[in-house]
């Protein structure tokens, strides 16, 4: 039956970020969907564990501050010792800061960049290293952005940071595949989210995004949590290296 294939029952899902909004309810779709999920947040992820414990579902909470990549190896591996495997990896974690161009910091810069793409990188990287070693391949799901399509305005950093996991999906996935590793991505449009509080309160940008969304409203978090149950599943086996739009039709209009 096709929606067996859609089946994550048993599955181990690590979600990076899901301590609010998007991670959050990625990991609950995946928990839905049947997977035990691992979060790495840089603080108490109180209301998703609360959630999680609610819907009867494992989980497992780490801490770590994503600007220093030397932390990874050992998330990992103590997801492995609480699960045995890993199945899935969602890059959601992203911070962004925003400052005209012409007086953007480098220290702004950097922190963007290594949470945004480098992390990502090397978590993607130590975990695809643990697929090859389990032999059952595995999924890669990196939450890029509009801003992988487009410039922005005044983010700098997080448009290049978007734009290079847009692009780093396409190339671990032309290494990776051959393994039975699936990289993807999803680029969510406008969303309700701590990132985009300060656009809705404005009152004229609010009214412009507003005006260019053909279905007239902002997405909400759950819309990403279907597309990433998805790309986590066994239905997506022959897609690789694809950015999936999630904009409420933004790049159609």
């Amino acid at each position: 039956m096709i929606l067996d294939s859609f089946k994550l029952t048993g599955k181990v899902a690590i979600v990076t970020g899901c301590n609010t909004g998007l991670g959050q309810a990625i990991a609950i779709g995946l928990a839905e969907a049947g997977c035990h999920i691992v979060g790495i947040n840089r603080s108490a992820p109180s209301e998703t564990i609360h959630k999680m414990e609610k819907g009867g579902h494992r989980f497992l909470d780490l801490r770590a501050d994503l600007l220093k990549q030397a932390h990874i190896p050992a998330l990992i591996e103590q997801a492995i010792e609480e699960y045995g495997h890993i199945d899935i990896l969602v890059n959601n974690a992203g911070i962004i800061r925003r400052q005209d161009a012409i007086d953007f910091t480098e220290q702004d810069w950097d922190d963007v960049m290594d949470v945004n793409a480098k992390t990502a990188f090397f978590m993607s990287q130590i975990v695809a290293k643990q697929f090859i070693q389990q032999g059952n391949g595995g999924k890669i799901i990196n939450i890029a952005s509009m801003l992988s399509f487009q410039g922005g305005i005044r983010v700098p950093s997080y448009t290049a940071s978007k734009s290079a996991l847009m692009g780093l999906t396409r190339a671990m996935a032309n290494e990776w595949a051959v393994h039975n590793i699936n990289v993807n991505s999803i680029a969510p449009g406008y969303m309700e989210t701590n990132n985009t509080s300060a656009l809705r309160e404005d009152a004229e940008r609010n009214e412009a995004i507003l005006a260019r969304i053909p279905a007239q409203r902002w997405g909400k978090p759950v819309d990403v949590a279907g597309p990433c149950v998805f790309l986590a599943s066994e239905a997506a086996n022959y897609m690789h290296g694809y950015t999936i739009a999630v904009d409420g039709g933004w790049l159609a209009r």
